[in-house]
């Protein structure tokens, strides 16, 4: 009876164990968004230069983009700053994007999705309706290893360019 009990509760131990432990994700096309970066390109139509520190972090679940710009508020702080974790959403099949930011707030349009495109990841920002209102691609570029960010406002189903920035190793 002893052996049939400290099996039975090695068994829920181990069961309580896989199922709290998801496994580490693994995506070589977010390794090669690891490590720092200078972008460069224009965001709301101003010339911008950023730095960006990658990372994967949280158990190997999300990659964490640190992104800081050059340009200076009034106060001689960063004009912008954003925290952006890339993970999987495994029951979807999807990537899933939290962006947080300087401005604030998290609303619907702070969470994107995604479907993989080749070396594309096309993340779409919903707004509280559902309705795409934010698009963010992210190419990688195998030949000059570096990515281009092309983010795009939805307004009425109509594509405005809002900004077109490249990530350059530093």
């Amino acid at each position: 009876m002893k052996i049939r009990s400290l099996f039975f509760t090695l068994l829920m131990l181990s069961a309580v164990q896989a199922f709290s432990q998801q496994k580490t994700f693994q995506d070589t096309l977010l390794d090669h968004m690891c490590g720092k970066w200078v972008l460069r390109g224009l965001i709301g139509g101003q010339s911008t230069v950023h730095d960006i520190t990658a990372e994967w972090v949280l158990n190997h679940q999300f990659v964490m983009i640190r992104e800081v710009s050059r340009e200076k508020n009034e106060k001689g702080e960063p004009q912008y700053q954003a925290n952006v974790y890339i993970g999987w959403a495994e029951p979807t099949a999807e990537y899933v994007c939290m962006w947080l930011d300087v401005w604030g707030g998290f609303t619907p349009e702070s969470v994107g999705r995604a479907k993989r495109h080749f070396d594309k990841i096309p993340f779409d920002f919903n707004d509280s309706k559902g309705v795409a209102s934010f698009h963010t691609t992210l190419a990688y570029d195998k030949i000059s290893d570096s990515w281009f960010w092309l983010m795009d406002n939805d307004i009425g189903g109509a594509l405005k360019p809002f900004a077109r920035v490249s990530l350059t190793r530093n």
